[in-house]
């Protein structure tokens, strides 16, 4: 990749009187009067570009009325946004994709639906203020047909297995044991140290708007590099263990509700919103059981019965064939509920197994213990974790694929 340093950021003439100007002008014709901002692979983006996505990125998430520092500032991350999306569309063009206009509209109309308006409502707004919202059909045109590509190329070929699903829920049920925090994330994408100093700018200029009541979920959904941009910058309940040194000692020393100062990592620079804190708390266990009894207090008939059930799903036909046997469906109960002693044969029992033969009222019983987990109630079903954990991972190899076509394209800054 060709790169020349992009040393001048002030150069952008960002007068609010050329924007209407410029929506009038041809395409050509706006490139010969403003000039070219960087080169794609033989593709040109001008000033005006430049100048209309930084404006469209502070205004679409909130904030007040931006001022020209706050533009000047913000407007690095905005022509970064602008390369990565004609590396997607071009990508795109590859298989010859068409991105159909009613499919823009809709993502148009989807983002006014965050601020209680309309797709139309929201360009009006966007020319009050100097914008011209082809800017935003732009990014949503090249979003959406990102989104097909990856999902194109990678969705049917992702396969999440048991056990990774197995090891999440475990791990999830280990964080339960450690003080957690609910983090939301900007990640601010600087491999270098020139753009490093931008992006450190445009973090304070974010904080600032987000400060004047700004929506943090829309501006990560608008501005972040990271995976969760797709659900506003959302992480869920974390651990100090599941982030970088840098990030970890900030949440730890913040005292939540905590909007915190702009951290640079190796390859970009994070704005960190700590919603809350939670301590560990008390682990409750559920199991599912089923309860086998002889009535008559046989206990050489119930070992018989034990000696025949091979499972779980043995248990009820067992039961139904001797008359003097019972079976009881326990399901999701808290083992607290069981009592000391039972209890304690559920948890020193294997998933699969009968407890020990007790005594049942005048009869024996005994319990095959058919599923048991711990911190059951804060847990995702399977289902949703292997949907989280195939959506993660197409994530991060979106993200890895836009990183190689950066560094295979020749992008020249001028």
């Amino acid at each position: 990749m060709v790169r020349q340093i992009f040393a001048a950021i002030s150069v952008f003439a960002l007068s609010l009187t050329g924007a209407a100007a410029a929506q009038d002008a041809s395409s050509q014709e706006r490139l010969a009067l403003e000039g070219i901002a960087a080169i794609v692979n033989d593709q040109p983006i001008s000033y005006s570009d430049v100048r209309q996505r930084a404006r469209l990125l502070l205004l679409s998430f909130g904030g007040q009325q931006p001022s020209q520092e706050q533009i000047q500032q913000i407007t690095g991350q905005a022509l970064e946004q602008l390369i990565d999306e004609r590396l997607q569309l071009e990508k795109a063009s590859e298989y010859e994709m068409e991105i159909e206009p009613e499919a823009i509209n809709g993502a148009v109309d989807d983002m006014a639906r965050q601020s209680g308006a309309t797709g139309e409502q929201l360009k009006q707004q966007l020319l009050s203020a100097g914008v011209n919202p082809a800017s935003l059909e732009d990014q949503m045109k090249a979003e959406i047909a990102w989104s097909r590509v990856m999902s194109g190329l990678y969705g049917s070929r992702i396969r999440i297995s048991d056990n990774q699903v197995d090891d999440q829920m475990e791990r999830l049920r280990s964080s339960l044991k450690k003080t957690q925090y609910r983090v939301a994330e900007i990640f601010l994408y600087a491999p270098d140290p020139e753009t490093k100093e931008q992006a450190l700018q445009a973090a304070g200029t974010i904080i600032e708007q987000l400060n004047q009541g700004a929506d943090f979920r829309i501006a990560a959904q608008r501005i972040s590099s990271a995976p969760t941009a797709a659900t506003g910058g959302d992480m869920g309940w974390i651990t100090a263990e599941d982030l970088e040194p840098e990030l970890a000692s900030a949440i730890q020393a913040s005292a939540p509700p905590s909007l915190l100062k702009p951290i640079a990592v190796a390859d970009g620079v994070y704005i960190l919103n700590v919603l809350a804190k939670r301590e560990p708390a008390k682990l409750t266990t559920k199991v599912d059981l089923k309860r086998l009894q002889v009535t008559d207090g046989s206990e050489a008939d119930l070992q018989a019965a034990l000696d025949t059930i091979q499972s779980c799903d043995d248990v009820q036909s067992t039961a139904n064939s001797k008359s003097n046997l019972r079976y009881a469906d326990i399901k999701d109960i808290d083992v607290d509920e069981l009592g000391p002693e039972g209890k304690t044969l559920v948890l020193n029992t294997e998933v699969g197994q009968p407890t020990d033969i007790f005594s049942a009222g005048r009869g024996l019983a005994v319990m095959y213990v058919c599923r048991r987990e711990d911190g059951a109630e804060a847990l995702p079903s399977r289902e949703d974790m292997k949907n989280s954990l195939k959506d993660r991972e197409l994530n991060m190899i979106s993200e890895r694929e836009l990183r190689d076509l950066r560094r295979e394209a020749t992008i020249i800054y001028r």
